[in-house]
């Protein structure tokens, strides 16, 4: 079974506007600014409704525009959100350019060693693993853990959000119990925080896949998939657009251990949340 890549669950956000101080380099200022905030928020709305690809033209209309103006800013936010819509898409080759001219561009604008820096290069490990790259993945997100140690605090949940995602990197190059290791960080940060109930399901169902077939630990597996289901029912989490696509990147794990009754009153309750959309 494939594994869930929680990164690609988040709402699109922008991750350079967190009140850091900003210079182009050189001092030369664009001809313009594109409206990051105003461009996130149409893409969420399509996200809301499962339509990638209306989001992909979004993104790609004003990726065009930034670089029209000169705007290197705007041109990072928006490779930075196409990073995790081409690997929704599944698009290899224009996922891989998107990381590396975010990367570039993350280099030119000096912010590398900022949050929202290491915010796209966590970004950007993901999609590195998420194409066969897992090699050049893993020290990208040892690149960002380090400068949010310098920066957060230790129980901030982007710290979870790095875990998850850095533990399926882990796996891949065969560092199993590092990555086993990385996913009860990761809960252990997100448990009892209202609203991150769909993150801790993704870690649990990802532990189920890491342990299955490992000998003397086949319990575990059925308790993890069984605390990721019990968490997808918590009464107070919001049954929006987030869960929706949790649930549906969920219910082929749930599917294949033989949970047949969770998986379908979880689809049905994702398909009325995208008929709402």
């Amino acid at each position: 079974m494939a594994e869930l890549d929680p990164f690609d669950y988040k709402e699109p956000a922008c991750v350079l506007c967190e009140g850091e101080s900003f210079y182009y380099p050189d001092r030369k200022k664009p001809l313009g600014t594109i409206p990051i905030r105003s461009i996130m928020e149409k893409v969420d709305s399509f996200f809301a409704k499962n339509d990638p690809l209306q989001a992909e033209r979004v993104l790609d209309y004003w990726l065009n525009e930034a670089r029209e103006l000169g705007d290197k800013r705007g041109e990072l936010e928006i490779r930075s959100e196409q990073m995790g819509l081409y690997r929704k898409l599944n698009k290899k080759k224009e996922g891989i350019e998107s990381v590396e001219d975010g990367l570039k561009l993350l280099d030119e604008l000096n912010l590398t060693d900022t949050v929202s820096g290491a915010t796209v290069i966590l970004n950007a490990a993901t999609t590195y693993k998420a194409f066969g790259y897992a090699e050049k993945a893993v020290p990208l997100y040892e690149r960002a853990e380090a400068t949010y140690q310098k920066n957060l605090q230790p129980t901030d949940p982007r710290f979870a959000g790095l875990y998850n995602n850095q533990a399926l990197s882990l796996a891949d190059v065969g560092r199993e119990e590092d990555a086993e290791n990385a996913y009860k960080k990761a809960i252990s940060i997100l448990d009892g925080v209202p609203g991150k109930e769909n993150d801790i399901a993704i870690s649990y169902v990802n532990m189920a896949h890491l342990l299955e077939g490992k000998e003397g630990r086949e319990d575990e597996v059925y308790a993890y998939m069984e605390k990721a289901i019990a968490y997808l029912d918590t009464p107070t989490l919001p049954h929006d657009g987030y869960h929706a696509f949790v649930i549906s990147k969920c219910l082929p794990s749930i599917e294949y251990f033989g949970y047949f009754m969770a998986k379908q009153r979880l689809e049905k309750r994702m398909k009325e949340i995208y008929e709402r959309a």
